[in-house]
């Protein structure tokens, strides 16, 4: 191994190492207790802000071993470069935990995340535009269209049986788990080797295959590609600055295999719109009401609602901006893979399967897969394993795209 590898390689392992404890998501989460209070006081006609405490946390030491990292790396180098975004991306979030509470948690929050306010490619729109597009269609929706398929009937625990035998068969064992938490925020969340599902949720069928293609295909098998890595395992780790990447990933899966209904559109939407009237001012009370007027059911607004202030103030002005990159990164990924198919690149976008990176990563890591470095896939979803199917329906998008529908 040439020596530039081995030093990254070192590096990369000493960054693992220090961004272990920096779970971002998980430090600043709610207790379960809060949102069991606020719902009893709401159906008792009673409208109380929450009140949420924070731990204190200092990760000075870690924060310090990150630098030391970056000052290493080499940022002409592939890996270097790598090394130097992702470790100072884990010292934002880092300072984002040690401010929890605070704007400055908020502020940290924009720093990798964005806003719902950026532009998204090509300069003319923002993702707050994509969002307000979405909903004007999912408000001229046809209820009457909506089938069983959208119905909430199913509970945790048999969805929870059904996931499991579909990922058994496409794993040929037991490989990863589904697992049900009480004290999970979203409806779902994947690793490499455990996908887990809220307890206290009801899913429709359509969610089953969400799920799927979301969590498993995309977030868990992107781990255990990132796992099998000699080189850099810090592939395997959900990092703040992929988040965008594999977000977009995941709701760009749910499109392509048909699974992207319009109230999964919807519910993305709002989050992004939530966001945006939370940095405008609305505190939680309101933008709770946002998401409750919009048609969820109180359960549901709470845990929006709590997405949107995870870590900052709940007065206004202040947001956790994550759900901004569900719609720009699906924007961002569509844009990818066309214009790997235009240009006759489409074994990068099956190399971003090889563990959780970035759009830049995969252009700036290819020379790395050519010539063994960095290895390839070896769990790939069924969508991207069949190139041609995916080739026949991005071609079409191509061009689709030529057709200007305001000169019909």
């Amino acid at each position: 191994m040439p020596d530039a590898i081995t030093r990254h390689a070192a590096l990369d392992a000493r960054m693992v190492a220090a961004a272990r404890g920096i779970r971002l998501l998980g430090l600043a989460s709610w207790a379960p207790k809060t949102q069991q209070r606020f719902l009893a006081a709401f159906a008792a006609g009673r409208r109380e802000m929450p009140a949420v405490a924070y731990p204190a946390l200092d990760f000075t030491d870690a924060r310090r071993e990150l630098a030391a990292v970056a000052a290493a790396a080499d940022a002409q180098h592939p890996l270097g470069a790598y090394l130097v975004e992702s470790a100072q991306a884990w010292d934002t979030a880092a300072r984002l935990l040690e401010a929890l509470g605070t704007g400055a948690a908020g502020a940290h929050a924009i720093a990798l995340y964005g806003r719902p306010d950026a532009p998204l490619p090509g300069g003319a729109l923002t993702t707050c535009d994509a969002a307000r597009h979405f909903l004007q269609i999912a408000d001229a929706y046809d209820p009457a269209l909506l089938g069983e398929a959208d119905d909430p009937t199913i509970d945790a625990a048999t969805l929870q049986a059904q996931l499991q035998g579909d990922l058994d068969a496409y794993f040929g064992a037991r490989v990863v788990a589904v697992e049900l938490d009480a004290g999970l925020i979203a409806k779902a969340a994947a690793g490499a080797y455990r996908l887990r599902l809220r307890a206290d949720a009801r899913y429709s069928p359509h969610d089953r295959d969400q799920l799927l293609q979301h969590e498993a295909f995309v977030h868990s098998l992107t781990a255990l590609n990132g796992r099998a890595q000699p080189v850099l395992p810090s592939l395997a780790m959900a990092s703040p600055r992929t988040t965008a990447t594999q977000e977009g990933l995941a709701v760009f899966a749910e499109q392509i295999t048909g699974s992207l209904d319009i109230g999964r559109m919807k519910r993305v939407s709002l989050r992004t719109e939530a966001i945006a009237l939370a940095l405008d001012g609305a505190d939680f009370l309101q933008v709770f009401d946002h998401f409750h007027a919009a048609g969820q059911a109180p359960a549901e607004s709470f845990a929006s609602a709590q997405r949107v202030f995870r870590g900052v103030p709940l007065g206004g002005g202040h947001a956790f901006t994550k759900d901004t990159v569900y719609l720009r990164g699906l924007i961002d990924v569509h844009t990818f893979f066309r214009q790997a198919l235009a240009q006759r690149r489409l074994p990068l976008c099956r190399q971003l399967f090889a563990g959780k990176m970035t759009l830049d990563d995969a252009h700036r890591f290819a020379p790395l897969f050519d010539d063994g470095t960095l290895l390839p896939p070896h769990w790939l979803p069924p969508w991207l394993a069949r190139a041609g199917g995916l080739a026949g329906m991005l071609a079409f998008s191509l061009f689709a795209n030529r057709i200007r529908l305001d000169q019909l």
